[in-house]
């Protein structure tokens, strides 16, 4: 893999083009190095567009989490062999993380010296971010030679980045100065208040710890405890969302503006689930066909345009352009300090109301009255002896859209209905994949990998124990 990074002329003249950031009025007609404002806001951008865009979200992580199904390519809820996923993703070595590294160069010699600090630490969380996203889906990734001069980084162990993305973690934390500026322009997450970005660097350690607690729980217990004390997202005001708008140019990546999108139908399996349960988001989720909700069975035949008019479409609102990127959310701080606190961890709270929160602030996000989330609470009780079940099936029900967060749930958790029963299945056709059964544990590196980076890759390969989407992740 040969990363290149792109030039601060090429990025100012990117982030210009965005017409929605007025604040970021660069003449394109008079080249200078960009600023960290303009780094910053490109990189949130172009992260936030190759994780929500058709390929990653849509038709790996929305079909991995078993919400979707697809009518033209039905393949991929099969588990088909395409590596467009992980060509996609890997993408983010190239466009924003240079993006995010190049705001620590400008920032050795600062036109903001007051605002250096803060502004440094708020693109390491967004870089921490982005790298859990790739060892997540792909396991071993680069990640100490990345972005750098080596024009062939090696791959570093999963369980070691781990380890570096919470000490990274815990030290931005306490970098970020609320009493000393930031940005004042660029950042569209947060718009520069470093105590809520604070609130997210906590969040995001409290994620990456509770993924790892069955392999490494001595080291979770220590981290997620840590988090807590120092604080994670309470209420929706906390959300990290990037703010698309109905312009064609900062438009949601997947949308309804100009026609109304059918590639995608509705699973049987998340229909059917919030039909039992009397679920109010489920017109947030899905349409009616006929007047009825009718879910697709999952990785069923052969493709067919008309499953669009037989299947329950995603809602329009999902595809809305202003429908947000979304990076972490309260309601998930919430589900993971019911799991901390089921799992006997100092919270400061217990499971049940942690668990009730999450529910309550995602029926909030989707608009869903008070009152039907108080009568929807009461329906489904947390049980401290079935606590693996009631918060994986409530978190997965709050994921949607959040389509590869979902799917590294459902396989970190192996959760059930509440009652026991199954809630997903194999693929209705079979998996095309003769290393997965019921669900993928990973994606495959991008062939490309092959003419820039062979021979560390295929190290890597060998290190988790073969580059297949079968082959499990450490944290399992």
């Amino acid at each position: 893999m040969r990363l290149k990074f792109l030039t601060p002329v090429l990025l100012s003249v990117v982030v210009w083009s965005c017409s929605k950031f007025d604040t970021l009025n660069t003449d394109p007609t008079k080249p200078s190095t960009a600023s960290p404002a303009q780094l910053l806001l490109f990189a949130e951008k172009k992260a936030t567009d190759i994780l929500y865009n058709t390929i990653t979200n849509n038709r790996v992580g929305m079909h991995y989490a078993q919400y979707w199904c697809g009518t033209d390519n039905k393949a991929d809820s099969r588990y088909s062999s395409s590596d467009g996923g992980s060509t996609n993703l890997w993408s983010l070595y190239s466009v924003a993380l240079p993006a995010l590294k190049e705001i620590e160069k400008v920032n050795q010699e600062p036109t903001e010296p007051a605002a250096a600090q803060n502004q440094n630490a708020i693109a390491g969380i967004l870089q921490v971010w982005i790298y859990h996203m790739l060892t997540d889906a792909f396991g071993n990734i680069p990640y100490t030679e990345a972005v750098s001069e080596k024009p062939l980084p090696v791959y570093d162990d999963a369980g070691g980045i781990y380890t570096d993305l919470l000490a990274k973690l815990k030290h931005f934390e306490a970098q970020l100065n609320t009493a000393a500026p930031s940005f004042t322009s660029g950042d569209v997450l947060y718009n520069g208040d470093v105590s809520k970005w604070k609130k997210l660097a906590n969040s995001l350690a409290l994620r990456i710890a509770m993924r790892m607690s069955a392999a490494k729980p001595a080291e979770a217990k220590t981290a997620i405890e840590a988090a807590i004390q120092r604080g994670v997202m309470l209420t929706n005001a906390d959300n990290a969302l990037f703010p698309y708008t109905k312009n064609a140019a900062d438009a949601f990546p997947f949308n309804n503006l100009d026609r109304d999108p059918v590639q995608f139908v509705v699973s049987k399996t998340l229909i059917d689930y919030l039909v039992e349960l009397k679920d109010p988001r489920l017109p947030h989720y899905a349409r009616t066909v006929n007047g009825m909700y009718k879910g697709s069975p999952y990785g069923s035949g052969e493709n067919n345009a008309s499953d669009a008019l037989v299947y329950s479409l995603p809602s329009t609102k999902v595809y809305t352009p202003d429908f947000p990127g979304i990076l972490f959310t309260a309601s998930e701080a919430q589900f993971l300090l019911a799991e901390a606190a089921a799992r006997g961890l100092q919270t400061g709270g217990n499971a049940q109301t942690f668990y009730e929160n999450g529910i309550r602030l995602n029926m909030e996000f989707w608009g869903v009255p008070a009152g039907e989330t108080a009568t929807y609470i009461r329906s489904v009780p947390y049980s401290a002896s079935n606590w693996k079940n009631c918060i994986g099936t409530q978190k997965w029900i709050a994921f949607y859209m959040q389509g590869m967060q979902a799917w590294h749930e459902r396989v970190r958790l192996n959760f059930t209905k509440t009652n026991g029963n199954p809630l997903f299945i194999a693929p209705v056709a079979g998996s095309l994949d003769p290393t997965v059964k019921m669900v993928p544990n990973r994606i495959t590196y991008p062939t490309g990998e092959d003419n820039t980076n062979k021979a560390n890759k295929e190290a890597a390969a060998k290190a988790i124990g073969g580059d297949t989407k079968g082959t499990k992740l450490w944290w399992q």
